[in-house]
């Protein structure tokens, strides 16, 4: 097993298909919760992934409910900047899923106010301009934070 990275309603190919590299690379499977804001074939979503699409577990949801409805158990962790909780203090496990919103909205407000001991931001300067780092960014710090902590399972 390894972990899980979830996507909300990507808006931007490029990160997307960053993402997918970043997944293929560490053995994570990638959920991708609808509507995304591109086309599965776009030009830019295809170049960004490169060759790494045939060696990825990419799954599709209709909604995030459906996600939770599949995974019930799932131990999931939410990336947002409303939070103090730092990613590297959070106790990831093995199969975990890591989550995160969308580039121009984050995760909706309910869903991080009902799981506020999960949620989780990556350290950045006390800036105003600073409001966050690239999603793609983003998915690649926390996933080997993740992997850190879980020994690097099947990694070499």
């Amino acid at each position: 097993m390894s972990i899980n990275v979830v996507l909300v309603e990507p808006e931007i190919p490029q990160n997307t298909g960053n993402i997918i590299r970043t997944c293929a690379n560490t053995g994570a499977t990638l959920h991708l919760i609808r509507p995304l804001g591109f086309s599965l074939e776009d030009k830019y979503l295809k170049r960004s992934g490169l060759d790494y699409w045939d060696i990825s577990d990419i799954r599709y949801y209709d909604s995030l409910e459906e996600l939770f409805e599949k995974y019930p158990e799932g131990k999931y962790f939410y990336s947002t900047t409303k939070t103090n909780q730092s990613h590297s203090d959070m106790k990831f496990e093995d199969g975990c899923f890591l989550v995160f919103g969308k580039e121009t909205k984050g995760l909706p407000e309910t869903l991080l106010a009902e799981n506020k001991e999960t949620c989780m931001r990556i350290p950045m300067v006390k800036l105003e301009k600073a409001r966050s780092l690239n999603l793609s960014n983003s998915v690649a710090i926390v996933v080997y934070e993740a992997l850190r902590q879980i020994g690097y399972p099947n990694m070499r």
